[in-house]
């Protein structure tokens, strides 16, 4: 297992970090709805439908949304005079609003669930209310200042990356050596408060560097850390909402095409979070 997980790890950094960095913005839209569209496909799955194709229809769906916002907003009017182009900021609202919804239903789980957890199409919409919005954030992301620096939005992505994986690495070594109390037991019972501040404190390091890096003014340093806190704690709870759909579909791992790391959505659930949320904040207070 650990072999497997190793060997595809070198595979798939090397791909991701060449796409962030070198690959045109188009052909950039494309890879990412590419990855969403495989991740619509194991949602499917975790929503219960088990027919394949239908899987595929779902899978169709998603990445023919994400090339209908890419033809719809060319990339030269993502960012126009400093702001994000009104369809994106309407998605990234509603992204915040639904992580919202989610956090709602992860605390009150496994009560008041019969209106979703019966319905196939319900949860289907769950996963569109959570792969669309992580298109348009990391795209919205990499395009920012692009005509000034090509590479400014790449380094926003890393940062994103940079601070949910060490919020991952703080929360695990934390929470295994001082976890007590339990964030959601009936949803993800390996998690744990201490875990989560362990993280948050992990990614504190990351927002610090990333501060003197940029050369943040004093005055603003308490906003970073703010955005940079909530966007920690909103990327366990995506990782807490795909536990607590995966519960409900009867499924260990929503997929099976990372060899010894399970789907692309148990790789990348804490971003659908972190992603569109920061984007959110970024474009309202930091851009």
């Amino acid at each position: 297992m650990l072999k497997q997980r190793i060997i595809t790890a070198l595979i798939l950094a090397p791909s991701a970090l060449f796409a962030i960095l070198y690959l045109p913005v188009f052909w950039f839209e494309i890879a990412i709805s590419g990855v969403v569209a495989i991740g619509a496909y194991e949602w499917a799955n975790m929503s219960g439908i088990c027919e394949r194709p239908k899987k595929l229809i779902f899978m169709a769906v998603a990445f023919a949304i994400c090339i209908a916002l890419s033809l719809a907003v060319d990339t030269s009017l993502i960012w126009y005079q400093g702001q994000l182009h009104g369809l994106y900021r309407l998605i990234l609202g509603i992204a915040v609003l639904w992580w919202v919804v989610s956090l709602l239903m992860v605390l009150a789980y496994p009560k008041y669930t019969s209106f979703w957890r019966n319905s196939r199409a319900i949860r289907t919409v769950f996963g569109l209310l959570t792969l669309i919005p992580t298109w348009v954030a990391v795209i919205a992301l990499r395009t920012s200042l692009y005509d000034v620096d090509p590479l400014y939005g790449a380094s926003l992505i890393f940062y994103v990356l940079g601070i949910v994986w060490a919020a991952d690495i703080g929360a695990f070594f934390v929470g295994v050596k001082f976890g007590r109390h339990k964030l959601r037991p009936n949803v993800s019972p390996g998690k744990s408060l201490e875990g989560l501040l362990g993280g948050i404190a992990a990614s504190f390091a990351i927002i610090a560097f990333a501060a003197l890096h940029y050369q943040v003014e004093p005055s603003r340093i308490v906003l970073h850390l703010a955005i940079g806190g909530i966007t920690v704690a909103v990327s366990a709870l995506g990782d807490l909402n795909e536990s607590m759909l995966k519960r409900c579909a009867g499924i260990k791992d929503s997929g099976r095409i990372l060899p010894g790391h399970g789907g692309v959505l148990d790789r990348i659930d804490s971003l659908t979070a972190a992603f569109p949320v920061f984007a959110f904040c970024y474009v309202t207070w930091m851009a």
